[in-house]
């Protein structure tokens, strides 16, 4: 797969992507989670014109996978990576995290952050295999503890949540 920024036209199909990969969340009990809105396209474009919205695509150039991230407490806070199941288990989402890695290390970022569902097998089992920890509340920083509770406040902590980083 080659990764690439997002255009303005893809933004739907990044939207379908969403909704394909949260289906699994249906089979652990976590419908809510499977039924949640994508992002909104405004606000995939906020990203997309800020240059923090990249497509991974397949031979025919078209999104299979996706991930956006901002600038949060000097990390590159990692705010969604999904990637459609049919292109899942290749290390697709591994490679847009890479490349959001390179893309951080250009602006002088030291870590990827990110939060996520601490007991769902490819949610933070996963990032942990990719050299993200855990941080415990002491570690949050402001940007996170604001990420964090925006999240409680949508229902997010009905199941466990972590912020994890990785230093670059």
């Amino acid at each position: 797969m080659r990764i690439r920024p997002a255009t303005a036209a893809e933004l739907p199909a990044l939207q379908d992507i969403e909704r394909a990969a949260g289906a699994p969340f249906r089979d652990l009990g976590m419908p809510e989670i499977a039924d949640d809105d994508p992002p909104a396209p405004d606000v995939l474009e906020r990203y997309r014109a800020a240059g923090r919205c990249w497509v991974a695509v397949d031979e025919r150039d078209h999104p299979a996978a996706y991930l956006v991230a901002e600038p949060v407490d000097g990390a590159l806070h990692i705010e969604q990576v999904s990637v459609h199941p049919r292109a899942a288990r290749r290390g697709v989402g591994r490679e847009l995290l890479a490349y959001a890695a390179d893309r951080a290390r250009e602006e002088d970022l030291t870590a990827l952050t990110l939060t996520t569902f601490a007991e769902v097998p490819w949610n933070a089992p996963y990032y942990a295999r990719l050299g993200f920890r855990a941080l415990s509340e002491a570690d949050l920083t402001p940007g996170l503890r604001g990420i964090r509770a925006t999240e409680a406040a949508h229902g997010l902590d009905r199941w466990p949540r972590v912020c994890m980083r990785a230093p670059l």
